[in-house]
């Protein structure tokens, strides 16, 4: 299977490469539907943070990079699906909660984009809306190093928790709430304790 070999390939290649580290690699649960939650700042993110993990990542991305040639169907086989940033995409919704009820992790960036500057950006409300819906673990994930073709790469992998809700039909404060729980879970593991392992 493609997706496997391209995660051997980066699993010999980056730390020699970048010197990547993963933290808390065993905090991902080992079956059952996840949502993994990472910073976006780098193009380097979603390989670096799928070649962390040992369950494959079906990566919600952009539906601009699906238009490109060859690579919108390659990383189609590697098992990520498009969303459309404009908006709410109940069909990306509905791909994200099919491969969660199957028992898949789905991989969410939910600044929703690249942050120009590193620092993390208020999170989108879909995520929120994906993980009050399925009710499934939500596991966040900082990238520290990402941005540039050189250096230092770690990876810290936080626990898991839940984002509850009270009715079947989440309220908008719920996935406000929701979504700056997320963003509070990276900043976190982004903080100065975390990197201080690292040096």
């Amino acid at each position: 299977m493609l997706y496997w070999f391209a995660w051997v390939l980066l699993r010999i290649l980056l730390p020699v490469l970048r010197r990547w580290k993963v933290e808390g690699g065993d905090n991902l649960p080992p079956e059952g539907g996840v949502i993994v939650i990472a910073n976006h700042q780098s193009y380097w993110d979603p390989p670096v943070l799928g070649a962390a993990l040992k369950r494959r990542v079906h990566f919600m991305a952009k539906e601009e990079l699906f238009r490109i040639p060859l690579f919108g169907l390659l990383i189609r086989i590697l098992g990520a699906f498009p969303v459309r940033r404009e908006g709410f995409d109940r069909k990306a919704l509905k791909a994200a909660v099919d491969y969660l009820m199957r028992g898949r992790v789905v991989g969410i960036f939910p600044e929703g984009r690249r942050s120009p500057t590193g620092e993390l950006l208020p999170a989108q409300p879909g995520t929120a809306v994906l993980a009050l819906k399925t009710g499934v673990p939500v596991v966040p994930v900082a990238l520290i190093g990402t941005r540039g073709l050189f250096g230092k790469v770690r990876v810290r992998v936080g626990k898991p928790f839940y984002l509850k809700t009270e009715g079947k039909k989440p309220t908008r404060e719920e996935i406000v709430n929701g979504g700056q729980e997320m963003i509070a879970a990276i900043a976190a593991l982004m903080g100065a304790d975390a990197d201080r392992k690292w040096k």
